[in-house]
């Protein structure tokens, strides 16, 4: 059995900015664009086949806030989220649900949390989890080539030993290696003068940011300007902490679900019922042709 988690506002992004034509069709009584919507349709579907997944769910934000901007008034948010964008928030999920699948609406947490959650919940059930994503905080839930990330973009397969040669650190310090270098996706700042060699080559020898020393004399990993990094760190302890706590994956998020609810056959058979008329509404022949093709109507 193949696990696919995907992040659903990611794909939500990346259809809505793709070079397809723009579409629209009236929903809730108004005419607005649906591109975004139909494009991630169109990619589950070129996910589910190219994979050849078994099961799979999608986590979305909706909105993009969360417990996070409580704790740092710099996180993330939906500022300059488009507003065509915006409005397909509430229509993808729905769209999502009328091809069976399972969805995990994310308001308190963030869908990266559901992710984690999820990959956790079902590692050993399964022989492959595969999280779809690019997303570097993420990196924290790779297991070996058991639990990896699959960035779609650049086609490629984040294992263990991947992880480690992109950020130079293990997944376990993935959230410490954040907290000093930053992460602009997300907002955090990170650490004046932290790059990401300095801050490998100091987790790699300490292995959480707690464990290095304050006095940079008592470093013994060679780093350029360590008496200035040393006093940046030593006077932003409360500061990293906080960064970290925001780059850490929550993987207490209450799903229900089971791993049989996440059964592609499943959704498949939920999609008999609930598809077509949805499909109606869109006027896209294409998209209905390949969800045929899937074995959804």
């Amino acid at each position: 059995m193949r696990l696919h988690l995907v992040d659903g506002t990611f794909e939500l992004y990346r259809a809505h900015y793709s070079g397809r034509p723009d579409r629209e069709a009236i929903v809730g009584g108004r005419r607005m664009s649906v591109k975004a919507t139909l494009g991630l349709a169109h990619s589950m579907l070129a996910l589910i086949a190219e994979e050849k997944a078994t099961h799979l769910a999608i986590a979305f934000d909706n909105p993009i806030v969360s417990f996070r901007n409580r704790l740092f008034d710099g996180y993330k948010t939906d500022v300059g989220v488009p507003e065509e964008l915006r409005a397909q928030f509430d229509l993808v999920e729905e769209v999502a649900r009328a091809f069976g699948f399972i969805v995990w609406s994310m308001d308190e947490f963030e869908a990266d949390d559901a992710l984690a959650t999820a990959a956790l919940k079902f590692r050993d059930q399964v022989e492959h989890v595969r999280i779809c994503t690019p997303d570097k905080d993420l990196g924290a839930c790779v297991t070996g080539k058991h639990v990896v990330l699959l960035d779609r973009i650049r086609r490629r397969v984040i294992d263990e030993d991947a992880v480690r040669s992109l950020r130079g650190v293990a997944p376990a310090a993935v959230p410490d290696f954040l907290a000093l270098v930053g992460d602009t996706a997300d907002g955090i700042p990170g650490l004046r003068g932290f790059g990401e060699k300095t801050a490998a080559a100091l987790l790699s020898r300490y292995g959480r940011v707690d464990d290095i020393p304050d006095d940079p004399a008592r470093w013994d990993v060679a780093v350029r300007g360590k008496e200035r990094l040393g006093a940046e760190l030593a006077a932003r302890r409360a500061d990293v902490a906080l960064y970290r706590t925001l780059a850490t994956l929550r993987t207490d998020v209450p799903l229900a679900e089971s791993l049989e609810d996440l059964d592609l056959e499943r959704a498949r058979a939920r999609a008999r019922t609930t598809l077509p008329p949805m499909l109606e509404r869109f006027a896209s022949a294409e998209l209905a042709g390949r969800a045929r093709e899937r074995g959804f109507i």
